[in-house]
């Protein structure tokens, strides 16, 4: 039997390390509607999966729309991102999370009433990570369950830090995961996001983020890996 997975990278130094992984395992490059991927099949017995990773840019937009694309085009059952995230509450840097829930931090309609994430017409904005691929995730040492932010910024606030801590809880902040996770729901795909910390999301946040961005580490890699053996071994899933 056959499932797909499609994987989501913001930027080129979140991608590379999964691009250099994928192309051990036989992977073909090509462009998915002007993104660059790569798609390859693990085997665990008689089953396989196809996974699709993509680089998507940074940002909501651009990662709903890849999340979209592999959904559409590529038949993704489900999601997984990866990527580094600042610290808001409960973290530090170098620290390894799953994601158990997403909001837009930056959605804003306080100017008419609503208060700062809520969005009208009953539609819900916490949105929750699949349960399976969360329990897969924190099977692996020393990952940290948390909440998570997002917003098209690059936090580096700390007044904004701690509005955002004391109105949604979250304790680490990224610019795509609440995209995906939006895009994923109205589908009707399970999904979940793995992040390293790799700042404190201050003023000092920028530079640490250069820093830990241009190691091009393989950790997340190597989680989203496991994730993925765990879930062709899981007879539920099958």
């Amino acid at each position: 039997m056959i499932k797909n997975a499609g994987l989501v990278f913001a930027d080129t130094m979140e991608y590379n390390p999964f691009l250099d992984f994928a192309k051990e395992k036989g992977g073909e490059e090509f462009s998915l509607r002007g993104n660059d991927a790569v798609t390859f099949t693990l085997e665990k017995g008689d089953r396989k999966l196809r996974v699709t990773g993509v680089k998507c840019g940074i940002g909501k937009v651009n990662a709903a729309s890849a999340t979209a694309f592999l959904i559409s085009d590529m038949k993704a059952d489900f999601i997984l991102n990866a990527g580094l995230s600042g610290a808001v509450s409960g973290l530090k840097r170098e620290d390894m999370v799953a994601a158990e829930s997403y909001v837009e931090c930056d959605y804003d309609l306080t100017a008419i009433g609503y208060g700062l994430g809520v969005k009208p017409d009953g539609q819900e904005y916490i949105l929750k990570a699949d349960e399976k691929l969360l329990s897969y995730a924190l099977e692996s040492r020393g990952i940290i369950k948390t909440k998570v932010g997002t917003g098209d910024v690059f936090l580096a606030d700390s007044v904004r830090k701690k509005l955002y801590y004391d109105t949604f809880g979250i304790g680490a902040f990224d610019m795509e995961t609440a995209a995906i996770a939006s895009v994923c729901e109205k589908s009707g795909v399970p999904m979940l996001s793995v992040r390293k910390i790799s700042d404190d999301a201050d003023d000092c946040s920028v530079e640490n983020y250069r820093e830990m961005n241009d190691r091009q580490e393989s950790c997340l890699t190597e989680l989203l890996e496991s994730i993925m053996m765990r879930l062709m071994a899981d007879d539920s899933q099958w």
